[in-house]
């Protein structure tokens, strides 16, 4: 995505089924948990980098003994920098006690972070500061060994505010609004309330209060809790979350708009937000990693028995299609062929902007996320250039000389390296046409593969804001001299806020919402735009269930193409020689690519909860009053 988008976050949970003997003995350290966390968390780094946790729990220890370690970072390189905190301490350990290198026991009760359930996260910010506080894994704590509640999750709630003012309802004090902050505590609260009703069950029995708790630990209902706690939740999530005396969970919400995958065998449970990352770390095959259906949790107590239980009744099911075109790793398997069939769909658009000239056109990718896609329209403009030999040999058959022959089967379809993205300048003169000239220059490109009369054909995984293409891209490729610039999105037209895990938050900036409001000028229709702003309003008032997308009216006026023309012509800035193209995919052929992903409401504002529809409203009143805060 050559557009700066923060997105997402990604959770890894490991759980040990062995004694922590057993893998020094097979593996030679019983750190292995550790190091299988590092590897997951790592794999899944590009979910995020603003931060990273991780949280590990010993399972039955003496009274006095640390159970719970955590650490948090905000640094540069977070993962690295908690892993480095980590192997500092056991280090440390082994040197000031080098007794323990070859005692397990002694390992366990002395040195932190080795244990049985391990808890890690990866963050991009979309809600509060990035400073650590707001870093995942939160800690819950108390004297209570299965009150103490750890969570951490990849999500957004579109209904903070109403979660928020349910908790003070409850009598509760929450430190923050943060949606983080409600989900924790109102999890928390069903917890607590869980481990009262066992207790009066305990003491009934004639059981001491230090035999309660045993007691407690082993009867809690993990699966009624949640069901207590998400009840009225209103977004996408995969929560995770560790209890202190071993129990552990992973919720999905039940449009299924978050991923979640496990693996399970007899040494270990695993649960993580990607695929790739469990098939690399743990060698297994894609038919071995199964993925956590919507609405449903994936329980496992501390006695290592697994429970798949449904949560809450799942919705149709609407999973991110961002998780295909870009999020998630490619090195998934269908992910891989999904991105070439994006590719591969849009190009009979491409062909018809170049007039199936394949032989003056130079085909290339934004670096890097989009080279899969590349491939796919390879392999469409591949099909089509064997089409024209075929046709040219046909109707020359009757006077084809060897010659000619040749010269037809010398056509190949011309690729380069065009684009280079050089380093991430920093913009230190504040003067903005200084910046704009630095940020001018983010991207290189490669000279002397493109002739004058060269179309050239940039394929992009998604434009979002159009920022980098109009400050940087397109004044580059420019100077390459070509008679038409194509920029290709794999993606449909970015219309509409998202309010799940992405970072798209305000209106205004998407370049598609600035297109409509142009055309809507230049027709003298531009009162549409206050129309829209009164019937946000009135939808205030109303129940989430009632609310209507008004801002889908915005865009009904115009076709797909018509809003695609004046995104062009808000990106060519003057001054740029080359005509200037752009073509998105369209939602039927991402429904095609992607099937069963069919989430797509920043595309279409078709949200999937009924939350969406207020978030996208409000973010309209927000664009319309000037108000620069966040619409959820």
């Amino acid at each position: 995505m050559s557009d700066a988008l923060k997105h997402e976050c990604g959770i890894a949970m490991v759980r040990l089924l062995k004694p922590l003997e057993y893998y020094k003995e097979k593996y030679g350290t019983a750190f292995y948990g550790v190091n299988k966390m590092y590897l997951m968390m790592e794999k899944q780094h590009n979910r995020g980098q603003d931060g990273a946790g991780f949280a590990s729990i010993k399972m039955d220890v003496n009274p006095g003994e640390r159970y719970i370690s955590r650490v948090r970072s905000n640094a540069s390189q977070p993962i690295q920098d908690i892993f480095s905190q980590i192997n500092e301490r056991i280090n440390l350990e082994f040197i000031q006690h080098p007794e323990y290198k070859n005692d397990v026991a002694a390992q366990k009760k002395n040195i932190p972070y080795i244990g049985e359930v391990f808890l890690g996260h990866v963050r991009y910010g979309t809600f509060g500061l990035n400073s650590v506080e707001n870093v995942h894994p939160f800690l819950r704590q108390n004297n209570w060994m299965h009150r103490n509640l750890i969570i951490a999750g990849n999500f957004n709630m579109t209904n903070t505010n109403e979660l928020f003012d349910n908790l003070i309802k409850l009598g509760m004090h929450p430190k923050e609004k943060a949606d983080t902050v409600t989900v924790m505590e109102k999890i928390g609260h069903f917890l607590d309330d869980a481990v009262r009703k066992l207790y009066k069950k305990a003491k009934a029995k004639g059981l001491s209060k230090q035999e309660a708790s045993p007691y407690i630990a082993k009867h809690l209902n993990i699966a009624k809790i949640l069901r207590k706690s998400a009840s009225d939740w209103d977004g996408g999530y995969a929560m995770a979350g560790l209890l202190g005396h071993g129990d552990a969970f992973v919720l999905r919400d039940p449009a299924g708009i978050r991923p979640a995958y496990y693996y399970q065998d007899d040494e270990v449970i695993v649960v993580a937000s990607e695929r790739p990352a469990i098939q690399t770390v743990f060698n297994v095959p894609f038919e071995s990693v199964n993925e956590l259906e919507p609405g449903h949790a994936i329980i496992i107590e501390k006695n290592g028995k697994v429970k798949l239980s449904e949560i809450l009744a799942p919705l149709e099911r609407k999973s991110c299609s961002f998780e295909r075109i870009y999020f998630s790793r490619g090195s998934d398997a269908e992910i891989y062929q999904e991105r070439k069939m994006l590719g591969k769909l849009v190009m009979p658009k491409v062909l018809e902007s170049i007039d199936h000239d394949t032989e003056n056109s130079v085909f290339s990718f934004i670096p890097n996320t989009a080279e899969t896609s590349f491939y796919g329209m390879l392999e469409a403009a591949q099909d089509e250039l064997n089409k024209q030999k075929n046709e040219a040999i046909l109707n020359e058959k009757n006077s084809l000389t060897d010659a000619r022959l040749q010269q037809i089967q010398a056509h190949k379809i011309r690729t380069e390296k065009i684009a280079i993205k050089d380093v991430k300048l920093r913009t230190f003169i504040t003067d903005d046409s200084s910046r704009d000239d630095l940020v001018a220059h983010v991207y290189d490109v490669t000279y002397g593969v493109v002739k004058p009369n060269d179309n050239l054909v940039i394929i992009d995984d998604s434009i979002v804001r159009g920022t980098t293409l109009k400050k940087s891209i397109l004044k580059m490729l420019d100077r390459l001299n070509p008679k038409q610039i194509v920029v290709v999105s794999s993606a449909p037209q970015i219309r509409y806020p998202d309010c799940y895990g992405i970072d798209m938050a305000r209106l205004e900036d998407l370049v598609a919402f600035q297109a409509a409001l142009a055309l809507h000028r230049d027709r003298g229709t531009y009162n549409v735009v206050e129309e829209i702003y009164d019937k946000c309003k009135q939808q205030l008032a109303i129940e989430d269930a009632a609310v209507i997308n008004h801002v889908k009216d915005l865009y009904a006026p115009f076709s797909d193409e018509e809003i695609s023309d004046k995104i062009a012509e808000i990106i060519s800035e003057e001054g740029i020689s080359a005509k200037v193209k752009i073509i998105f995919q369209s939602v039927d052929d991402l429904h095609v690519a992607c099937p069963k992903n069919l989430g797509d409401w920043y595309f279409t504002g078709n949200y999937p909860t009924a939350g969406g529809n207020r978030v996208v409203n409000r973010a309209y009143i927000n664009f319309y009053e000037g108000n620069p805060e966040r619409a959820y």
